[in-house]
């Protein structure tokens, strides 16, 4: 797979804290990629490594098949959490003076401003001071500024946060259609139904390491457990018989509706067509259906997994190194 960016055995480390602890990350170029993980996990140091901020202490960046140098920057754009705009400036002269900074001439940049600003709906607010503007107005200039001069690569940190669902939805249109027109986007957030909107590939960073990276189809399809919703016309101790049986987890749910029982089983690699077919003799099976976790029950069960795992294995060393 062609990569814009890879980074390699990743190690960050600040005073008294590891931020990043060989962590490895490859960006498929033209695609949306989320990098997710609880507050403090390193993804915003990993972001700022990756935008040459900051430079690693051990591991490599490549740009493009190259290490990535000073140079590469221009083909970067950049919109971190930490935001600031003159707020005593207009607006558009604002925007203005950061398109020549990327190097666009005045008739360039005004043009493409003019139409960026058409595009998110602040035309109204070109010759207004910025201190004038709400947090997701604001937000919309510097997210314009930060597109302007169409980079190859944009990395955008928490984009969503000040936007009412409305807003929200422009800008995650924007976001697939700047990923169409062939630019490869990364982006930080919580906001989980944000990644299963527009994601293509995630990251999950978690304690500073890398516990979770894929397609998000295939990550969804790995936790699905093959989980189903069975619905049915009968007595629920008939089904648990079978999975019990079976050696199956099932969860009754709440009748539909019509009144009809339901229950959740995990069906793991049991014989599916072999379950339902003994579902239906012993009941009268209206309807089944594949349940797919969403991306917050992903992000909880995986950082859960991770932190279960980290807190046994330090258990142990602290034994080791008692003499137990």
């Amino acid at each position: 797979m062609d990569n814009i960016i890879t980074a390699e055995h990743i190690t960050k480390q600040f005073t008294g804290h590891r931020a990043l602890d060989d962590v490895s990350v490859s960006v498929p170029r033209g695609k949306v990629y989320g990098l997710l993980g609880p507050n403090g996990a390193g993804k915003t140091t990993l972001i700022r490594i990756i935008n040459h901020i900051t430079a690693p202490d051990s591991g490599i960046v490549t740009f493009n098949g190259h290490p990535l140098t000073q140079n590469d920057v221009s083909n970067i754009g950049y919109l971190p959490e930490e935001r600031g705009l003159y707020k005593k400036m207009k607006v558009g002269d604002q925007a203005m003076f950061f398109a020549r900074l990327k190097g666009l001439s005045r008739q360039e940049a005004g043009a493409r401003l003019r139409e960026w600003f058409e595009r998110l709906e602040i035309s109204d607010w070109w010759d207004k001071k910025v201190e004038t503007l709400s947090k997701g107005m604001a937000q919309k200039v510097q997210f314009i500024v930060t597109v302007l001069h169409k980079p190859e690569l944009l990395i955008f940190d928490e984009p969503f946060s000040g936007f009412d669902p409305i807003n929200a939805n422009i800008l995650k249109r924007e976001i697939l259609r700047l990923r169409d027109e062939g630019a490869t986007v990364i982006f930080s957030t919580h906001n989980m139904s944000s990644v299963e909107a527009i994601c293509d590939d995630i990251t999950l960073i978690n304690r500073s390491h890398n516990i979770l990276s894929g397609s998000v189809a295939d990550i969804k399809e790995k936790f699905s457990n093959q989980a189903y919703r069975f619905t049915f016309d009968g007595n629920t101790d008939s089904i648990r018989e079978i999975a019990d049986r079976a050696g199956l987890i099932m969860t009754p749910g709440v009748p539909d509706r019509y009144g009809h029982s339901t229950v959740t089983i995990e069906l793991g690699n049991a014989d599916r067509r072999e379950i339902i077919s003994e579902f239906n003799n012993k009941t009268n099976l209206i309807a089944f259906e594949k349940l797919t976790p969403t991306f917050d029950d992903i992000f909880i069960r995986a950082v859960s997994e991770s932190n279960y795992h980290d807190d046994e294995a330090n258990n142990g060393k602290e034994e080791f190194s008692n003499g137990k």
